[in-house]
């Protein structure tokens, strides 16, 4: 198992590259970084490449509904050239509030334009002329969508790698049968190791009865804030307003699918209770309504044997990379530990 952490999308690009240059020394193996709606996130990850030289550096996420199928592909290759091989393309759907409130384009066919997507980057990579004719996407566009010059055009520079790792964040059960089926990694938010064959065991099993051999095994990529000593439990409250912001307001009522996924978890009352408060502007009750058990979805909190226990856990059910967002006076410390954990477990 490797150790992975996620690097937020906000804050200043130099010191968040020193912040992981110091993680890569303490054994760190992957950063994540996010793209919402702050900084882009390709910016930092090009900063990121430049500042270390080891680290694999990945996008978790960005999402297809903002860049051409063949802008992503291009994007990838050129992060993948600036860090000699180390980048990973983590990519997702995002939500409807994000897609259609910050960029005004349709949310639409969610699974259809990831697939197509995807098909797209890997003929871009292996330098082959694009052309493709999908649901979502059409290459050259036909003419009489257009001008009628589009030609069939391939990438002009040779990428690093042909096969750039693809990873999908995918929570539904569509999503992960799609992500089973044709990525080289998954990349699920709030994961509980007990109900994971219960939540996504028949939709990974679906999935893979059709992946393509030379895809090899999915990697799998979760895990939550981590803190650790005889206290530590208590620091499982820093992910309260985290946990409330995904399930009550990521969406709306009846469209939320971390809403849903807490419902599978077998929180319904619960994941209701918290996505009314927040709707209706009570933000901090709805925290404090969070359970305990939804928290521990997000969280690995507790002394050093529970710690260990639950990474243990973690990699029983096939997680290949612990992804953490450590909380200590001493980060690094902290990951070389980890790291030590995950390497034993």
């Amino acid at each position: 198992m490797k150790l992975s952490m996620p690097l937020s999308y906000a804050g200043g690009f130099k010191e968040s590259a020193e912040r992981v240059a110091a993680l890569e020394k303490a054994g760190l193996d992957t950063v994540w970084v996010a793209e919402a709606y702050g900084f882009d996130g390709v910016s930092l990850m090009g900063y990121l490449a430049a500042k270390t030289e080891r680290v694999q550096i990945g996008s978790a996420i960005l999402p297809i509904y903002t860049r051409t199928p063949s802008l992503l592909a291009m994007t990838a290759a050129g992060l993948d050239a600036l860090s000699d091989g180390r980048f990973i393309l983590g990519i997702g759907a995002s939500g409807p509030q994000v897609i259609e409130g910050f960029h005004g384009v349709p949310y639409d066919m969610p699974l259809t334009r990831t697939r197509e997507v995807v098909e797209i980057c890997r003929k871009v990579w292996r330098r082959e002329r694009v052309t493709h004719e999908g649901r979502a996407y059409t290459l050259p566009l036909p003419p009489d969508q257009g001008t009628g010059l589009g030609k069939p055009l391939k990438l002009i520079t040779h990428p690093v790698r042909e096969r750039i790792p693809v990873y999908i964040a995918s929570l539904g059960p569509k999503n992960v049968q799609l992500t089973a089926e044709i990525a080289d990694g998954w990349l699920p938010i709030f994961f509980l190791p007990e109900k994971f064959d219960e939540v996504w065991g028949d939709d990974l099993r679906a999935g893979f009865a059709k992946r393509s051999d030379d895809l090899g095994p999915l990697e799998i990529v979760a895990g939550g804030l981590v803190a650790v000593g005889e206290d530590a439990a208590k620091m499982r409250d820093l992910a309260r307003p985290m946990v409330a912001l995904y399930v009550g307001g990521m969406g709306a009522r009846g469209r939320n699918f971390y809403n849903d996924l807490a419902c599978r978890f077998g929180f319904e009352a619960e994941a209701k209770q918290i996505q009314d408060l927040y709707l209706d502007g009570k933000k901090d009750e709805a925290a404090a309504a969070v359970p305990e058990g939804l928290l521990e979805a997000a969280t690995i909190c507790g002394p050093e044997g529970y710690v260990r226990e639950r990474i243990a856990a973690f990699k029983e059910v096939g997680v290949t990379s612990l992804n953490v967002t450590p909380i200590a006076e001493d980060v690094p410390a902290l990951v070389s530990k980890l790291k030590e954990w995950v390497a034993d477990a």
